[in-house]
């Protein structure tokens, strides 16, 4: 089975996030990935040095005729860049994808500090996208920025996730990446209660696009199948061995080795 996913997300030039990232991820997993591209950035590893908006009316076409043709088995988003896009992208999805499974990866700021999102589109964020999501996949900075308040600590995160999914979405899964500590903790709020997934941190600069990555690897799964609890863990899985095989490029923070699954089957 070939899940498909629509990604509708910005584009990386250095390839490490984004639209690149998402595109390499849920094909190394099996899956068919299908894009909707709501910004384009001059990006490298030292950050992003420029970023051009898609007219919100072309994000909303380039997803309307994907869906209308192709179909599409879980949806993924990422950059969304203002609050226009989010509106257009809502409505699209309300027209021609009702009831397909949504994971929203709320990118707010680039791995080198560069804003993502507007902040004038936080509250469209909140109000609009976040109670159509499956699932919600914030790390610790934007959790805080939505919650309006600071998270210290896996208790903290514990609560914090009970509270992001109050506010809409179906399940939210808070990652602990930006967090201290020798391991990831990462805290997953569902229908069935509160689960916390624990990995070894891996010491290393070359983590750009975990977001992005781990976002579409559970979009994957989804698309092909999993419940929500497994497609978490297999994304997770998937993510940390691309962490430990990062290729190494770029003098800033590199991206992952996404591959590594094809090359594990000896594609």
């Amino acid at each position: 089975m070939r899940g498909r996913v629509l990604i509708v997300a910005g584009s990386d030039s250095g390839g490490g996030a984004g639209i690149q990232a998402d595109i390499k991820a849920v094909t190394a997993l099996g899956g068919f990935a299908m894009t909707a591209i709501t910004a384009l950035t001059a990006q490298n590893t030292l950050g992003v040095h420029g970023v051009v908006a898609i007219d919100p009316a072309f994000v909303a076409r380039q997803m309307a005729v994907v869906l209308a043709d192709l179909g599409a088995d879980c949806i993924k988003t990422g950059m969304l860049h203002d609050a226009a896009v989010i509106a257009a992208v809502v409505d699209t999805l309300a027209e021609h994808a009702p009831a397909v499974p949504l994971v929203c990866d709320p990118v707010m700021v680039a791995k080198g500090g560069h804003a993502l999102l507007l902040d004038s589109a936080v509250a469209a964020l909140r109000d609009r996208l976040l109670p159509r999501a499956t699932v919600l996949t914030p790390n610790l900075p934007e959790a805080e920025v939505l919650l309006g308040r600071p998270i210290a600590g896996p208790a903290a995160m514990e609560q914090a996730a009970v509270d992001l999914r109050a506010l809409g979405p179906a399940a939210v899964l808070l990652k602990g990446g930006h967090g201290e500590g020798d391991e990831v903790v990462d805290v997953l709020a569902d229908g069935e209660g509160l689960h916390v997934f624990r990995s070894a941190r891996l010491d290393t600069r070359h983590t750009h696009g975990t977001g992005c990555t781990l976002a579409s690897a559970i979009a994957a799964g989804i698309a092909q199948g999993l419940a929500l609890r497994p497609a978490v863990a297999a994304a997770r899985d998937y993510v940390w061995e691309a962490i430990r095989r990062a290729p190494g490029f770029g003098a800033g923070h590199g991206p992952l080795d996404h591959g590594h699954t094809m090359r594990r089957r000896g594609g």
